[in-house]
C-alpha cells in the first residue's frame, strides 16, 4: 500500500463535514423526535391523552419512515432537500434526509423509554392535580433522563453511519471521500483511513454517552 496517496488534509476536511452533518442532524432529530415520542406515549392506550386514532396515525407515519431504506430515502427526498436547502449536495444537502430518517427512529426510542417508567409516577402526579404538561416536564422526562441519553447516543451512532451513506449522492463527508477515492479510484488506503476514522468517532460517542448515563443515573 502507498500511504503517500492519502490526502490527509482532505480526510481532515471530510471528518469535519461528517461531524457537522451528524451534529446538526442530531440536534434537529432530538428537537423533532423528543416531542413526537412523548406525544406517542401520551396518546397511547391508558395514558394521559389517550387517543387511539391519533396514536395509530402517528405510529403509522413513524413506522413507514423507519421502514424505508436510507439510501432510497436520500434519493426520494432530493426535490424536498433542494427546495428547503437550495441544494441536495454537500453537508447542507445531507441534513434533511438524515433528520427525516432518524427522527422517527428516535421518537420510537423515546416512547419505549417512557413506557418503562413506573406507572405509579403518573398516578402520583394525577393525585397532586398536575396536568399533562406538568407531569411530562416535572416527572416523566426527569425520570427518563438516562434512557433518553442512551437513545440519543444510539441515534448519533446511526447518524454517523447514515452520513457515510449520503456520500453516494454527493453528500460530502467521509462517505463521499471513501466512494470517490477509495472505491472509484481504487485507493484502498483512503478506504481504510475513512473506516478507521468512522470507527473512532463511534467509539468516542459511545464512551461519552456511557459517562453521561452514569452521571445522570437516578437509580
Amino acid at each position: 500500500m502507498n500511504w503517500d496517496r492519502v490526502d490527509w488534509a482532505l480526510i481532515g476536511e471530510a471528518t469535519i463535514d461528517t461531524l457537522l452533518m451528524t451534529g446538526w442532524s442530531l440536534l434537529w432529530t432530538v428537537l423533532i423526535g423528543l416531542p413526537l415520542g412523548v406525544y406517542l406515549y401520551l396518546t397511547s392506550e391508558r395514558q394521559l391523552l389517550e387517543n387511539r386514532l391519533v396514536y395509530q396515525v402517528l405510529s403509522l407515519i413513524v413506522n413507514v419512515l423507519r421502514s424505508v431504506p436510507f439510501l432510497i430515502l436520500l434519493i426520494v427526498l432530493i426535490p424536498f432537500t433542494r427546495f428547503i436547502m437550495g441544494s441536495a449536495l454537500g453537508v447542507s444537502g445531507a441534513i434533511p434526509p438524515l433528520v427525516v430518517g432518524a427522527a422517527p427512529f428516535f421518537a420510537r426510542l423515546v416512547e419505549n423509554v417512557l413506557r418503562e417508567i413506573d406507572p405509579g409516577i403518573n398516578e402520583a402526579c394525577n393525585a397532586m392535580g398536575a396536568n399533562s404538561r406538568q407531569t411530562v416536564m416535572w416527572a416523566l422526562l426527569p425520570e427518563a433522563t438516562t434512557g433518553i441519553i442512551s437513545a440519543v447516543v444510539v441515534t448519533a451512532i446511526m447518524l454517523i453511519s447514515y452520513s457515510a451513506m449520503s456520500g453516494v449522492i454527493g453528500g460530502g463527508g467521509l462517505g463521499d471521500v471513501a466512494i470517490r477515492f477509495g472505491y472509484q479510484r481504487y485507493q484502498t488506503e483512503v478506504m481504510i483511513v475513512t473506516v478507521v476514522v468512522l470507527i473512532v468517532m463511534v467509539q468516542l460517542v459511545q464512551m461519552l454517552g456511557d459517562r453521561l448515563v452514569v452521571k445522570f443515573n437516578r437509580k
